[in-house]
């Protein structure tokens, strides 16, 4: 398509998504918009700035402060032919609309065999001081739903392109987006083909003997720098990346732990429930006679997220919490 931005360097992961969003809507005319203030306005993060004056308002479209309407107005859309993309202004908002999403459009097909193409982008995660209604991250609860599928990308090539491809998917698909990353990482666009639909990836992002790191989103980006830190110990850790949480592809995960023998999760979601304690559960059942230790996690507390940054800051699993956690897991 002549107008995709496919190829570009250096783009900013909100970028990625407005391009993503874009180039999706050219190419099918059947892809529309929806969440509060994201015409005219271009949305809370301002990802579909200029969008209402190329697609007009009716592919454009305000909703009001009604989430759970909103999500039951798209999931019939989506019935009818339309493809949505909903943007919650917040992760958190979700909880309002919970009905619709878990128990209409997650269950449709298997009640009707009606496929439901619906996407709702999640802005979430701490790391800005927004408190306990702004700062959540919430994968778990979508992940007990069958029926949906969940993506939390932590790169913008990934976020360029598991966004398209979660739109032509005919499923629901869950997207989540870190705000913290949104204008601070980077990375190049480079033409990588789109698919027609989400499935399971876990990436290695960097190879390692001593210690198998599984996590997602922003935590990603703390483990890779955890890593050039134990690396300078003498101990390397191979870090593996969850793009797409649900499909889960664990094939990798077991490889990687077949030659580690240790493994260390961390994620930023609370403790208790956290899809951290599901990949302990999935690893203990296929891979127990390969660990020479328990599985590790490493987490934010049971308990809501704080306005004050710093004591915000030191519930998020920091750098050393991770260097601290991987040293444990070794000697354990």
């Amino acid at each position: 398509m002549p107008n995709e931005m496919t190829v570009e360097e250096n783009v900013l992961y909100i970028e990625a998504l407005s391009h993503a969003l874009r180039d999706e809507m050219r190419h099918d005319p059947s892809v529309m918009l929806m969440g509060q203030d994201i015409a005219g306005h271009g949305g809370a993060f301002k990802i579909t700035k200029g969008f209402l004056d190329e697609f007009g308002p009716q592919r454009v479209r305000n909703t009001p402060i009604a989430e759970s309407g909103t999500i039951g107005i798209a999931t019939g859309a989506a019935i009818l032919g339309q493809r949505p993309v909903i943007e919650m202004q917040f992760a958190d908002f979700i909880s309002c609309g919970f009905n619709q999403l878990v128990n209409v459009a997650a269950k449709m097909y298997w009640r009707t065999e009606c496929a439901v193409p619906l996407v709702i982008r999640m802005p979430g995660g701490g790391g800005m001081g927004a408190g306990a209604f702004h700062s959540q991250n919430v994968e778990s609860w979508f992940l007990h739903s069958p029926g949906l599928k969940v993506v939390a990308p932590a790169f913008s090539d990934d976020a360029y392109r598991l966004l398209r491809s979660a739109i032509k998917d005919p499923n629901p698909v869950i997207y989540f987006e870190h705000k913290f990353l949104y204008r601070r990482e980077r990375t190049d666009l480079k033409g990588t083909e789109i698919g027609d639909r989400v499935v399971g990836e876990a990436n290695v992002r960097r190879s390692g003997q001593h210690l198998t790191s599984i996590s997602w989103g922003w935590m990603t980006h703390r483990v890779l720098e955890a890593a050039e830190i134990m690396a300078a110990e003498g101990v390397e850790i191979e870090v593996i990346d969850l793009p797409v949480l649900s499909p889960l592809d664990l094939d990798p995960i077991l490889q990687s732990i077949e030659k580690t023998e240790h493994v260390a999760i961390t994620h930023e979601a609370t403790r208790t429930c956290g899809f951290g304690a599901e990949l302990a559960a999935r690893i203990s059942d296929e891979a127990i006679w390969n660990l020479d230790g328990p599985v590790t996690r490493i987490t934010y507390p049971d308990s809501p997220s704080p306005f004050n940054k710093k004591l915000e800051a030191d519930r998020i699993p920091s750098v050393d919490v991770i260097c601290d956690g991987w040293r444990q897991a070794l000697q354990s």
